[in-house]
């Protein structure tokens, strides 16, 4: 068995605060960018019938087809058919099958 002569050299808090300066720096930014991007990214309070179709993959005729009997509660503004995201939570949250 052979030992070897190299020293080890073990880092003093002050070198691994150095080390880290620039890493805790940079996580501090990303960590701000994000928070930012997250307060503009605010959740609609309501959807559309293209959100619907791009989210669930849900058909135009599906829809009307839930709309009329009743199963997708809706507010008609004008000629726009809009959802509360709260609602189709709801609906999404009731019909959840638990195995």
């Amino acid at each position: 068995m052979s030992y070897s002569t190299e020293e080890i050299r073990i880092p003093t808090i002050n070198t691994i605060k150095y080390l880290l300066e620039p890493i805790v720096k940079k996580l501090d930014h990303l960590s701000a960018l994000f928070s930012i991007s997250s307060s503009n990214n605010t959740v609609p309070k309501y959807y559309r019938n293209n959100d619907l179709k791009r989210l669930f993959g849900l058909s135009n005729n599906t829809i009307v087809k839930y709309r009329e009997t009743g199963l997708l509660p809706y507010t008609k503004l004008g000629e726009i058919f809009l959802y509360e995201v709260k609602y189709i939570d709801l609906i999404l949250k009731e019909n959840s099958v638990k195995l």
